[in-house]
């Protein structure tokens, strides 16, 4: 299926790591010239590299600090002196875990900043392109714990939930322009940072953090929030939905909120 990614530009904010990383790489592979966004030039010289490997005609890669104003208008305007237009914006930035007694009002602020500001400030920063450009498409990433709480994502969820509604009403706002605007919520992803971080929680159960299925054993009985597919998640599968959703093959699928979490009672 051609996606009608052929001459395209597109920015990834978070693109240098995780599901960031494997949707600007799926973006490259369709034929768009892709921006990546996000903070340490090792791995954004990293990422861009494999971005290249899987086919994206140019790629630029692009410093910035998402919880920081300046930096996000910086890192627009160093993509905007490059290419006139912009086909596609995909967020995919978030802010850290945290219980709600060990969040004080610096560690709220902070969680919003990261996951809710940082997407309407590259959003806002990014329309001028958009509406430039012949096609114009915006993909949030939220998550899954919107629906399913977990108070160990209290902060987490509450911006989430924020950018999820900010995300619906822009699709309402920017529909008559032709800018479709949609929302990806995953569950329980494998990262290389998600398997780094819970390495040695998962092993004291004897499991791998490596391993979907393992992952999700953990996840159920540590948090009672089993999946369909008796599996956790991986990148790529986030990435195959996104890159769909950003693409001009998608031409009516707008203001969506789609899970894509291995099965669960939500709708």
């Amino acid at each position: 299926m051609d996606l009608g990614f052929a001459g395209a530009t597109a920015v990834v904010t978070g693109g240098s790591k995780g599901m960031g990383l494997a949707i600007a790489e799926s973006l490259g592979a369709e034929g768009a010239s892709v921006a990546i966004m996000a903070r340490g030039r090792i791995a954004l010289d990293a990422a861009a590299a494999k971005i290249r490997s899987a086919g994206a005609p140019e790629v630029l890669a692009v410093e910035v600090d998402m919880s920081d104003a300046q930096s996000i208008i910086a890192g627009f305007g160093a993509v905007a002196d490059r290419w006139p237009s912009l086909n596609a914006l995909v967020h995919t930035v978030g802010p850290s875990a945290g219980s709600f007694d060990d969040l004080d009002d610096a560690g709220w602020h902070a969680a919003f900043e990261l996951g809710a500001m940082s997407a309407v400030r590259s959003i806002r920063a990014a329309l001028p392109q958009l509406r430039a450009a012949d096609w114009a498409r915006i993909v949030t990433l939220s998550a899954h714990s919107i629906q399913r709480q977990s108070p160990h994502l209290v902060a987490y969820t509450a911006a989430k939930s924020a950018l999820s509604s900010v995300t619906k009403n822009l699709s309402k706002s920017l529909g008559p322009e032709g800018i479709l605007v949609n929302c990806v919520c995953p569950g329980t992803i494998v990262t290389a940072s998600f398997t780094e971080v819970l390495k040695d929680t998962l092993a004291l159960d004897g499991l791998d953090s490596s391993d979907p299925h393992d992952v999700m054993r953990w996840v159920e009985k540590t948090f009672h929030h089993p999946c369909d597919l008796g599996r956790a998640g991986l990148p790529e599968e986030i990435a195959s939905v996104t890159t769909y959703l950003a693409s001009r093959r998608n031409g009516y699928v707008t203001g969506a909120t789609v899970n894509v979490d291995g099965g669960s009672d939500f709708i």
